[in-house]
């Protein structure tokens, strides 16, 4: 998996013939600086991005194989001992049910090349079939989620935080969809101002005061408003998203404008727990921003009525979650089996997610 923070590639080797997945090995390979250029570059039109992505793609699948690698020589297990690699490709578009009723959602990913490269079959392309039932395409892990953590006697929300963050209310019936920015502003905001990818622990949030003013403005976006489902992405929550809305704003100083998009996100993932999980008594948190100690604290204080835990507690690192989840969805795909909900997506019906790519 390689998410909308545009950080590296995490893999898991996961052995899944039991009810719960069991994490065997995990492994992670950081994007060089020029690919996550690139793939940040392609979130927007730009010259000859047809050749670029078909690159990006190239450079992505063979960072994948590397990782493949990884995990195999870790485990000391041979290529012929996997069923398959689920591979979900970096998302740099994500425009559901617009222009034609349709729309698009584009993971830049070769499965075919990945294929060759591991000697693995591959399952890839797992967004577009749900896309052509009129969904939304996203998020595709609440159903996993409900597998991985749902409880028959209560309500359980699981919020992932990568660079957008979702979540996934498991009760009576499953519901889930994209709360907003998770880590992409933070991250952005880190790298302009402080020269790093990421604000360690939230450190550097945690030093600087939150600006009203500045935060009320973010939360005006009317995607906050909008019923699930619903899912968004870079497409929206951008540095030029930011940079319009901070114009009014130039006295804020930039920590105080890290303080305040730390907020935003603790903000309106709380807001999306209080509207639709209102009975829970646990946030699971999963993804980078589970590495966060500052904004998991502040989840915590706009959540005092619930216990916010890492899926660390739960018997899977918060990094793990999501490869996991697509290694899941992947083995259903072989099996023929729907992973798809159309309580989360809002398409007409459950479908098998993905393509298949023989070794």
């Amino acid at each position: 998996m390689s998410g909308t923070s545009l950080d590296g590639v995490d893999g898991v080797l996961v052995d899944l013939s039991t009810a719960h997945p069991s994490g065997l090995h995990h492994a992670y390979q950081p994007f060089p600086q020029s690919l996550a250029r690139e793939l940040l570059e392609l979130n927007r039109s730009g010259p000859d991005e047809l050749h670029r992505a078909a690159l990006a793609a190239n450079a992505l699948s063979r960072l994948y194989a590397r990782v493949v690698e990884d995990l195999l020589s870790a485990s000391g297990h041979a290529r012929t001992d996997i069923k398959a690699i689920g591979a979900h490709g970096q998302t740099v578009r994500h425009r559901p049910l617009e222009f034609d009723a349709t729309g698009y959602t584009w993971q830049l990913n070769n499965p075919a090349l990945l294929a060759e490269l591991t000697g693995i079959d591959v399952v890839a392309d797992f967004r577009n079939r749900d896309l052509a039932a009129g969904g939304q395409g996203a998020p595709l892990v609440p159903a996993f989620h409900q597998a991985m953590f749902g409880r028959p006697d209560e309500t359980v929300a699981v919020l992932n935080i990568g660079g957008i963050s979702n979540i996934s209310v498991l009760g009576a019936e499953v519901i889930g969809f994209d709360c907003g920015p998770g880590n992409a502003l933070m991250d952005g905001w880190c790298l302009q101002h402080q020269g790093e990818p990421f604000d360690a622990a939230g450190a550097w949030a945690a030093s600087g005061q939150v600006h009203a003013p500045l935060l009320a403005a973010l939360l005006g976006e009317d995607y906050f408003a909008l019923p699930p489902p619903k899912s968004t992405g870079r497409d929206l929550f951008n540095a030029a998203w930011l940079d319009s809305r901070l114009q009014r704003f130039a006295h804020v100083s930039p920590v105080d404008v890290q303080a305040t998009l730390a907020e935003l996100t603790a903000v309106s993932c709380a807001h999306s727990v209080q509207q639709h999980a209102g009975s829970a008594r646990t946030l699971v948190v999963c993804g980078g921003g589970a590495l966060n100690t500052h904004l998991m604290a502040r989840l915590q204080a706009n959540l005092p009525s619930l216990a916010v835990l890492s899926t660390l507690y739960h018997g899977l690192a918060p990094l793990q979650v999501e490869a996991t989840a697509f290694a899941w969805l992947a083995r259903k795909a072989l099996l023929r089996e729907t992973g798809s909900l159309k309580s989360v997506t809002g398409a007409r019906g459950a479908r098998i997610l993905g393509s298949i790519y023989p070794a």
